[in-house]
């Protein structure tokens, strides 16, 4: 569709932001049968190619947790040549180890703001696993490695419900203070709307925690991903994840549908002029070739309608 979407910039939005495609692993840790590892380096080959600088390849946890990606050893080395910032997830010491002997330099490590995620998801209290990071944190930044800090539920949870944004800022300051680089706030099960949105990076902002080193996390539940995106960037925020094709959820929280796709975030970017250096046509076409390879549909809006054109 020729000149489409239209650019009609708004005023108080940053000029470019950097997406953090997490497909290949938040996306495909979540499909029931495993992809092939062959598949999985080109879906991340292809995923550099349509543009996109930091693409999460895997994580290093133990396969009876996320049999998904039981082949990080196998996978990783297939990706040396990819043009991208390449970041890994690692739950403890013991992936961190892997990761590194690997050549890893990016890693993240996946906390809970509540307490009841926190002991599902890592059988930990949200103190124990702060502890837990406290050397996985530290060894990598000895390393030279840069460090995420994933915080889940900071919108809401499925079995406590609304999460009070002092103890989403509490913990976050907690993180930082570990040493991460840089914070990814998740909405783990879609539950955020924009005005919370705003309250909880203004919050952040109150306790010293700037946008510069804040990424959102938006799940689509409700609907309501684009509009929390938005109200991130008008807040000043410039690091957004996603998901090519809308792939993943969360398989700890039963109620958590699909990432915030990548090419529905590309379109409404290009719309407003933001720069992202992203080729939607061909990440469209990636997503496309990913999909056949799963077996179904993409559920991203923005796929659907560019391929249904095509």
């Amino acid at each position: 569709m020729t000149g489409l979407p239209m650019t009609v910039p708004a005023a108080g939005l940053p000029p470019r932001v950097r997406i953090h495609e997490v497909g290949a692993r938040d996306g495909l840790q979540n499909e029931k049968a495993s992809v092939p590892t062959e598949v999985k380096a080109e879906f991340v080959h292809r995923l550099a190619a349509a543009g996109l600088t930091t693409i999460e390849a895997t994580s290093f946890v133990h396969p009876a947790w996320v049999p998904q990606l039981a082949d990080a050893e196998q996978l990783f080395p297939l990706l040396g040549d990819v043009p991208a910032k390449l970041p890994v997830l690692v739950p403890n010491e013991r992936g961190l180890d892997r990761a590194l002997a690997l050549g890893a330099t990016r890693i993240a490590v996946f906390g809970s703001a509540t307490e009841t995620f926190a002991s599902r998801n890592l059988n930990r209290t949200v103190a124990e696993s702060l502890a837990m990071f406290e050397p996985v944190v530290a060894r990598a930044k000895e390393a030279g490695a840069h460090v995420r800090g994933y915080l889940s539920m900071c919108f809401g949870d499925p079995w406590e419900g609304a999460v009070p944004v002092e103890q989403v800022v509490s913990v976050a300051r907690a993180l930082l203070d570990l040493g991460c680089d840089e914070l990814s706030l998740g909405d783990t099960i879609g539950v955020a709307t924009p005005g919370h949105v705003r309250a909880l990076l203004g919050a952040l902002g109150a306790a010293g925690v700037g946008v510069d080193r804040v990424g959102v996390h938006f799940h689509d539940t409700y609907g309501q991903a684009l509009s929390n995106t938005l109200a991130a960037l008008q807040h000043g925020v410039t690091t957004v994840d996603a998901s090519a094709g809308g792939l993943g959820g969360c398989p700890y929280a039963k109620s958590a549908t699909g990432n915030l796709a990548t090419e529905d975030l590309v379109w409404m970017l290009d719309g407003l002029g933001i720069e992202t250096g992203v080729d939607l046509a061909a990440l469209t076409a990636t997503s496309v070739w990913m999909a056949e390879r799963l077996g179904r549909p993409s559920p991203s809006r923005t796929v659907r309608a560019l391929s249904h054109k095509e």
